[in-house]
């Protein structure tokens, strides 16, 4: 039992968890959360509350929120044949659905807003996808998994890197300094330009989750140690080639719009922006280097957001293309999850055993 708890605790660091025999969602993700998700159901008693009201007209509608909330509980635990406010020991779809619907109807029951219990209905189910995300598919580990071999990826890949950055710069340079790009993005409205940034980044993540199947079968027949993956630990093993693959793209978009930002700082200054905006910037901060006025504006960095966009655009598009990015980038990673499909056999092997 203790080696098979070693290889479930490796799975897990490993970002991973769907490799454990008889993870579920019910008993081993939704169960866990259920602290942060009575906490949540507590929290949303505010919803039965009217500013409008006094003060003790809101105690006893909280008070009438909290019996209805139990109510519900007790409502479930009876069909599941418990006690009527014992806490549920696996969280299935009763228990789901009632921690969607029993808040969403407070609002309704004592003040009649419908609009507040759709909000209320639709935050909880996200949340529930949230949870189901992050907890049950390890998200968390698997970021801390990709961010300590960030730098030995990059260094793997250094060749690519060198290849691509020449031409990306070029690109970038070209259009960092057009008067039209400066136009277009410097007095852009915030929303808008997240809205814009957002949209490369859904692009860009389309052509890396494109490939991500094929890099699993490719890797499953590579290995070819143990029973074949279920759909669900495949797309387990695919979200962490996506996340190592996704960390290394955000870091070079950081470091070209770094890049652009202290270009800016150098070459252009008020007389360049006032003759290709109309006016000279507004100043976030200021500071003086060896006699030269040195202004970081907003303008300034909405372009350079701008140009991080595009180019990590550009560069994911680059390493899925290019013809050596499986042997310099994902060398590493998969040379990870190899051992982890050979420990996945042995454990499997030590479980029918």
């Amino acid at each position: 039992m203790d080696e098979l708890a070693a290889y479930e605790r490796r799975f897990r660091r490993a970002g991973l968890p769907l490799l454990i025999e008889g993870y579920s969602a019910q008993e081993d993700v939704f169960t866990r959360a259920f602290p942060l998700l009575a906490l949540v159901a507590f929290a949303e008693l505010l919803g039965a509350v009217d500013l409008d009201w006094s003060v003790w007209a809101n105690v006893a509608t909280l008070a009438g929120a909290l019996l209805f909330l139990f109510a519900g509980l007790a409502a479930v635990n009876r069909l599941r044949r418990r006690p009527a406010l014992a806490r549920p020991e696996r969280l299935d779809a009763p228990e789901l659905s009632g921690f969607v619907v029993v808040p969403a109807l407070l609002p309704v029951v004592f003040n009649g807003q419908l609009t507040s219990a759709l909000v209320t209905a639709a935050g909880n189910a996200v949340l529930l996808l949230l949870v189901w995300g992050v907890v049950g598919f390890g998200l968390l580990s698997i970021v801390r998994w990709a961010a300590a071999r960030l730098l030995g990826q990059l260094a793997a890949s250094l060749l690519l890197v060198a290849r691509a950055l020449p031409l990306l710069l070029l690109f970038a340079v070209v259009l960092f300094l057009t008067t039209e790009m400066w136009q277009v993005f410097a007095e852009m409205e915030d929303g808008t330009l997240a809205a814009a940034a957002g949209l490369l980044v859904v692009v860009g993540t389309a052509f890396v989750a494109a490939r991500l199947p094929r890099e699993v079968a490719a890797l499953e027949a590579e290995v070819g140690e143990g029973p074949w993956l279920r759909r669900l630990q495949r797309v387990n093993v695919g979200l962490v080639l996506f996340v190592s693959q996704a960390l290394q793209v955000l870091v070079v978009s950081l470091g070209v719009g770094l890049f652009f930002v202290a270009f800016g700082l150098l070459v252009i200054d008020a007389g360049v922006l006032d003759a290709w905006l109309g006016q000279p910037g507004h100043e976030v901060a200021a500071v003086t280097v060896l006699g030269v006025d040195v202004r970081l504006t907003s303008e300034l960095l909405r372009v350079a957001v701008a140009i991080a966009s595009l180019s990590g655009l550009y560069y994911a598009i680059s390493v899925l293309v290019d013809a050596t990015y499986r042997e310099e980038f994902l060398e590493e990673v998969t040379g990870e999850l190899r051992e982890t499909f050979a420990a996945r056999a042995r454990y499997l092997a030590l479980r029918a055993g």
